[in-house]
Parts: C-alpha cells; structure tokens; sequence
C-alpha cells in the first residue's frame, strides 16, 4: 500500500488486498463481534448510536415498537449525550422509519436470501410496524445465504430491529495501533461509506493520519487532539466540531479501556439533523488482555453456534488455522513455510484445503488433534505434511502421525527435515500407508496425485 499507511498495525481493515491468511498466522485468536454486539459495546461506552433492540423471538416485538409508554421506552435516541442500557429494555415506539437486521457473523447480508422463506435480504426498511413482525418473522430460525456463508447458510437466531436515520454526509474514523508512531493513531477521511484501502490507492491525501502521545492520552483523548482530527482529519465546521470531538474522545475512551487493536467506524456519519453518530463498527481486542474482560468470553460463547466447526477446534485446539476451498490439506510448522506449502501445490496444479501452523512449541497430542481439526473437513482428499524441525523435533511429529493414523482415510503425504529427521523417517518407514517425501517439490507433486487418481 502506498503512503504513511504501509506502517500501521492492525491493518486488516486497510489493507484487504494483503493476503487474508497472513492476519491469522501469528498465535492469535480474533473475537468476532456481530453487529449488534459493536452497537452494544459503543453505546454503553457514551458513544452515539442508532437506537436498536434485539430479539430472539417476535413475542419481544409489541412490547419494543408498540407502545410508548411501555416499559421500554426508556430506549436512549441517537442524540442522546450518553446512550447506555441493556438492548432487551428499550423502546422503538416513536420510530418513523425500521432498519431490520439478521444478526449473523457473515457480511453481504443485504444481498443475501433466506433458504426456506426465499426472502431476498437480510436487511430491511419499513414505516410499517406490522410489517416489522412479519419480517422478523421469516428471518428467525431461518438460514441467511451470502456470498460469505456456504451453501447452507447461517441460521438466525437474533434479529435487531433499529431506528433508520438519514445520513447526509459519510466519513470514515479509525484508531489503531501503529507500530512506526510506537502508539495509538487515528486515521480519519471525508470518504467514508466505502472501502478505506481504495481511497488509500486512488486519493491517498484524502486520508489523514494523526498519532496520539500515549504518555499524556493514557485514559482519555487531549479535546485539542481530538477538535483536531474533526477540523483537518473529517472536514468539519461549525457546532459539527465539537460534537464529532466529543465521540471521538469516547471512542478512544472505549479503544483503551477495552485493551482494543483498532476501532473502525465506517460510516461515521452526519445525520440529516446534524448530529455524529456511529452507524457500523469494527472492534478488534487484544487476546492477551482477555482475563481482563469475561465478557469477551460470554460473547464467544454466544457466537459459537454461528462459526465454521473448524475455527472452534481450532480455537479449542490452540492452532492456527485458516479454512480454504480446495482439497489438500496441509500441516506445516511455521507461517512462512506453510504459505510456500500452499504456493507449491498451487504451482503442480493442487489447491489447499487450509493454512494449518502447528506451532513450534507442537507435541504428540497437538499433533493428534491438528489430524482430527484437518479430517473434520469432508472436502480433504489428500493431507500433505510439511515439517522443517529446528525447534521441533521430527521425531515428536513421527509419533504424532503413528498415533492419529487411524483418524486419517485419504493419501498422507509427510517431508521432514531437520532435528531427528533420520529416526523420524525410519518410524514413519514402518507405516505402509505413509507416503515418504524427499523434499517439498516431491511432496507437492505426490499430493496433487494422489488427488487427481
């Protein structure tokens, strides 16, 4: 990527054209927030957003958008100065207008459709608030297909029910940690609404980048920092100033206090009432500060029914794991070498079925349970191992591969080299089914073979 962007980290969000695997290769484990629980997490750190409520059931839908005297309707507006309270006691009674979303962990939902009821549209505007229920209707306990799902689709169990505000003008606001400032950065532009890394290449002076001094911004933002970024970063004026300031200090409030990589609001936008609010967010957390926040596991408990089976062994298995399309599996140990694995199969006609890195700290059990996270995938064909022992020792993986073997139905191709690759190959020489490689290109050809037979 071009300009002062090239040293910002996390840079998921900026530089999408990087390949995606090389976000999940270091040992880390992201916590997926569906929208909802963004909106959640803003609104009960001050910061502006759309009013909402979710349901699990079109029971909860009278009292939320009937009544205004119910007793919801302590529901915070947009414009309120501090919006807090739980999703579950507010009201949407006085709402002109609905936004209707399916709460799921898959993007595209606009344009996706629901498999038993053929509704086209995981989200929906309506004035009409009987028609709120019979939306909600066919999106509960229905499947939601996207070009980010798989042919099933994801089953929805929550749906939010918002307030649909007019927006006037979209910006684009970002804080992340930026390892060339040794800190906190924000990264703001007037092109928000649209992806961030194509103003980057096409208008990259439309997007300003200011660091914040970590040692006088430990809790709370500078207001002259943050009057600032509004002025020259989102081109405000007027009484917009101070009122963008304002979100964007809680918006740091809530980046520090929540140990968060980066905060992405896009859009950050100007309502037709000239008010700042925060219509989509994305939050990522450092892992490592998880003993500080239970409810980080809460919120993983509560998504797990919607990931991909794989990603949770993964998770519970401590791997680093990425699901692709094709149909040889691979375990390697290291991210370099398990992307040149994938690359070598690519090259004799092969396509990788995942990125697996076991790590070099792997034992016999890792080794067992990296087989049992590869053969839950019915599309593998061939599993490819790839191992260069220098922290890990060959041998370990020999016993590992002896142990699972029953788990394994399809060719099992390996290449060791390294520490104790010699006693490692005269244990896996007694296995008959273990196709023995002498290096990666062998490997390779042999994998792409065994899957084309």
């Amino acid at each position: 990527m071009a300009l002062q962007l090239r040293h910002l980290y996390p840079i998921n969000s900026l530089l999408k054209r990087s390949i995606p695997v090389l976000q999940k290769c270091c040992q880390k484990r992201c916590l997926n927030l569906q929208e909802y629980q963004s909106k959640q997490l803003m609104r009960n750190n001050g910061v502006r957003v759309q009013r909402f409520c979710v349901i699990e059931s079109v029971d909860e839908i009278k009292s939320i958008i009937g009544d205004k005297n119910s007793k919801y309707s302590e529901c915070p507006s947009a414009d309120s100065p501090n919006p807090s309270g739980d999703a579950s006691e507010l009201s949407l009674a006085d709402v002109e207008e609905y936004v209707i979303k399916a709460q799921v962990l898959a993007g595209g939902r606009g344009k996706g459709y629901f498999k038993n009821s053929s509704m086209k549209g995981g989200v929906q505007l309506t004035k009409d608030k009987q028609k709120v229920s019979e939306v909600c209707a066919k999106m509960l306990n229905d499947y939601l297909i996207t070009a980010q799902t798989t042919k099933s689709g994801v089953l929805v169990n929550k749906v939010m029910i918002a307030e649909a505000l007019d927006i006037k003008k979209e910006l684009y606001l970002a804080i992340l940690l930026d390892r060339g400032s040794g800190g906190p950065v924000i990264v703001a532009s007037q092109e928000g609404g649209v992806d961030i890394e194509q103003v980057a290449e096409k208008t990259p002076e439309a997007i300003h980048k200011f660091p914040i001094p970590i040692e006088s911004n430990a809790d709370d933002l500078n207001i002259e920092l943050a009057t600032d970024v509004a002025k020259r970063g989102l081109g405000l004026s007027g009484h917009l100033v101070e009122d963008a300031a304002k979100q964007i200090s809680r918006l740091y409030k809530m980046f520090i206090k929540l140990d968060a990589l980066q905060v992405e609001i896009n859009p950050f936008g100007i309502t037709t009432k000239d008010t700042m609010v925060c219509f989509d967010a994305k939050i990522n957390f450092d892992e490592n500060a998880s003993f500080r926040h239970q409810w980080m596991k809460r919120i993983e408990n509560e998504n797990s029914a919607e990931e991909d089976p794989r990603d949770r062994l993964a998770r519970d298995y401590n791997l680093n794991f990425v699901p692709m399309d094709g149909n040889i599996a691979c375990l390697v140990n290291g991210a370099g070498l398990a992307m040149a694995t994938m690359d070598i199969i690519h090259h004799y006609g092969g396509s990788p079925a995942n990125f697996l890195d076991v790590g070099g700290s792997v034992n016999q059990l890792g080794v067992e349970n990296a087989f049992r996270l590869i053969t839950a995938d019915q599309k593998v064909r061939a599993i490819l191992v790839n191992i260069f022992g220098g922290i890990v020792n060959c041998e370990t993986i020999a016993k590992g591969l002896i142990a699972a073997r029953s788990l394994v139905k399809v060719p099992l191709i390996v290449r060791l080299e390294g520490t104790n690759a010699e006693t490692a190959r005269a244990l896996l020489s007694e296995v008959s089914d273990i196709i023995s490689a002498t290096d990666l290109d062998d490997a390779a050809q042999k994998a792409v073979k065994s899957v084309a037979i």
